[in-house]
């Protein structure tokens, strides 16, 4: 059995994870401060590509980086790289769908957080950054490991954006979910049960995860309280 899929898959969900937790973060934390109005319009579009089929935002990063569109011909004009059609241009559909995930779960945390402990360390004298990192951020570490969590299951398991902007090649750009349909396109069924089971396995670990959190994190506020 070939495991390049489930390498692959995984170090596509790792690096895009890795960056949506940074991104979803900053972009929580800001947004948490701004008016009523300014988060509504951009919660609607940084949430948008959670409700959109796969496949139209596959579509739309084709239009972006596609090697005949603006951004994908100047990229392969200037670096010589191209932007579809490899592994790592999975990563940028795996970044946009899994970022809205990190980004609500993010902001929830944030916003319940209690601002009266944000301004006791800021009247000892701490900064925004320290109060952030040393107050904030283990306050909200429930949410912020469920979100990270999510994104990742997220995008272990994307295919529709996935196969339009990277396809697939075995050994170079195919994935779990490309390989399951594949496998099944070629009647092979047992082969396509084998990498379902693998991905189930996977999904199941990361969902249980996601109850362990939550289930601490309803223990934690009890004790609080």
């Amino acid at each position: 059995m070939d495991w390049f899929p489930l390498y692959n898959s995984l170090r596509i969900a790792a690096i895009s994870t890795a960056a949506v937790f940074f991104l979803g973060i900053w972009a929580a934390y800001y947004i948490a401060k701004l008016p009523r109005l300014v988060k509504g319009a951009l919660d609607v579009v940084l949430t948008l590509p959670l409700v959109l089929p796969p496949t139209v935002v596959g579509w739309l990063l084709l239009m972006l980086l596609g090697p005949k569109r603006p951004l994908g011909a100047w990229v392969l004009e200037a670096f010589d790289v191209k932007l579809v059609m490899t592994w790592w241009s999975a990563i940028f559909a795996t970044i946009v769908v899994a970022f809205p995930l990190m980004y609500r779960t993010a902001r929830g945390a944030f916003e319940s957080f209690d601002q009266n402990l944000a301004d006791a360390g800021r009247t000892l004298g701490r900064s925004n950054t320290w109060v952030f990192w040393r107050v904030q951020m283990p306050v909200c570490k429930q949410g912020i490991l469920a979100g990270t969590v999510l994104a990742f299951a997220r995008a272990l398991g994307e295919y529709g954006a996935t196969s339009m902007i990277a396809g697939y090649t075995p050994g170079r750009t195919a994935t779990i979910s490309t390989t399951v349909y594949q496998l099944w396109r070629t009647n092979d069924d047992a082969g396509a049960a084998r990498w379902v089971l693998v991905n189930v396995a996977i999904s199941a670990v990361f969902l249980l995860a996601v109850n362990l959190l939550e289930t601490r994190q309803r223990q934690t506020r009890k004790g609080v309280r």
